[in-house]
């Protein structure tokens, strides 16, 4: 299925500074991915200044290709939940409600006494010198770990916890998780390595207590309703708007239908987290990432002030390290990570040039394990969102856009 362009730009490219046939691209190169059968649907959108430029959609939405890709077209975020409960969290900070330096046990009494894993054959532990600290969830430096991640020891006793790894059933409320959590030792010591990880699920349920109601209700009455974010939630809606879910296959690199056990029309999710979860639209998810742009208030609606996002998109590992250099286990392969830091809930790119990138220092953003993906440039004045559905995330999608957009960006 060919590029659909869409109502709703409101700046012509030019006016903004981009080359209109170079933007043409970016589209050019997502239909050549779903007519070549690497992808099977996609949407993106370009603003500048906070208007949008380019909105275009590729492929399909449904597994037999009947269902074209639209802005409402219902996408599951996955990762690209954590920076919403990022926010949320930093919302609470700014009301006095919770402090950074706080150690979880504050508020999770089962964490008070963590022990750390001591590499070695008999999986023995010592006690953790450093609590486990707000700052530690927001900048995954806490210690934790998810299933499945990688082959330690500490690994494997989340497995033996009951603790799912991506795509399996999550039979668990959020307080059953911290619990578990808090039972299992830590990788390493807190604010002492990066870890992606378990982290903004336990900051979830921190929300919770310190906002006093459950994190889905909190985020829908202080962020999503605030945003005119109708089409996101923990619960599916109604109809047919949701796209279909796909995994790799890894000999063939086409995009194969998977079951996904975690989305029923209508219900609730067991376990609400804050990590993972949240299903939105493309038009939903960009009123939040111009939230961000507009340093935290987007039409009149203030979540968070300026020097607040300031700080979010800062990078908090010690020593300005990238994750890659500042990551336990060390670091596999670098990709769309190479040269960023962390912030709370986002990664900012530190130096452009030493990874040969034609994005701006300070850029920052996240993504989700099913492709999804977003950035804002406050040196530009920038932001780009990509919705996908194809697992696992594809890292060669994500550096293409950001070149296929910056090499277009002629003013």
């Amino acid at each position: 299925m060919a590029t659909a362009t869409h109502p709703g730009v409101t700046r012509e490219p030019a006016a903004a500074g981009f080359d209109e046939r170079r933007l043409a691209r970016l589209a050019g190169y997502l239909d050549e991915r779903v007519t070549s059968g690497r992808d099977r649907g996609s949407i993106v959108l370009v603003a500048r200044r906070g208007e949008l430029v380019h909105l275009s959609s590729h492929g399909t939405r449904d597994a037999e290709g009947r269902l074209p890709v639209e802005p409402d077209t219902i996408w599951r975020l996955y990762s690209m939940t954590k920076p919403v409960t990022s926010v949320a969290a930093l919302m609470l900070w700014e009301e006095g409600l919770l402090s950074l330096s706080d150690p979880v046990e504050r508020f999770l009494p089962s964490f008070a006494h963590m022990r750390v894993h001591r590499p070695g054959e008999d999986g023995s532990t010592v006690p953790a010198v450093e609590p486990i600290r707000i700052r530690h969830l927001l900048t995954h430096t806490a210690g934790l770990t998810v299933t499945g991640l990688a082959d330690n020891a500490v690994n494997d006793a989340y497995r033996v916890a009951g603790i799912a790894a991506l795509g399996e059933p999550e039979p668990y409320t959020l307080d059953e998780l911290c619990e578990r959590l808090a039972a299992l030792p830590l990788l390493f010591e807190p604010g002492s390595a990066w870890n992606y990880s378990h982290a903004t699920d336990v900051l979830g349920r921190i929300i919770e207590i310190a906002g006093g109601t459950r994190l889905d209700e909190f985020l829908a009455e202080r962020v999503f309703e605030p945003l005119g974010m109708t089409d996101t939630g923990y619960r599916l809606p109604a109809g047919d708007r949701l796209a279909a879910l796909y995994r790799r296959d890894p000999r063939t690199g086409r995009p194969e239908l998977v079951r996904d056990p975690g989305v029923a029309a209508g219900e609730l999710p067991t376990l609400i987290t804050g990590g993972h979860g949240l299903l939105s639209t493309a038009h939903d998810y960009q009123r939040f990432v111009q939230m961000l742009a507009r340093g935290g208030e987007l039409d009149g609606e203030r979540l968070l002030a300026p020097r607040t996002v300031e700080l979010m998109a800062a990078n908090h590992l010690p020593g300005n390290a990238t994750m890659s250099a500042f990551s336990h286990p060390p670091a596999r392969t670098a990709g769309i990570h190479e040269g960023r830091g962390f912030g709370f809930g986002v990664a900012p790119l530190l130096d452009p040039r030493s990874v040969c990138s034609l994005s701006s220092a300070g850029e920052y953003g996240w993504g989700g394990a099913a492709g999804t993906n977003f950035w804002v440039d406050p040196e530009k004045d920038l932001t780009v969102l990509f919705m996908t559905q194809v697992m696992p995330p594809p890292d060669d999608i994500w550096l293409a856009l950001r070149r296929l957009v910056y090499q277009a960006l002629v003013d």
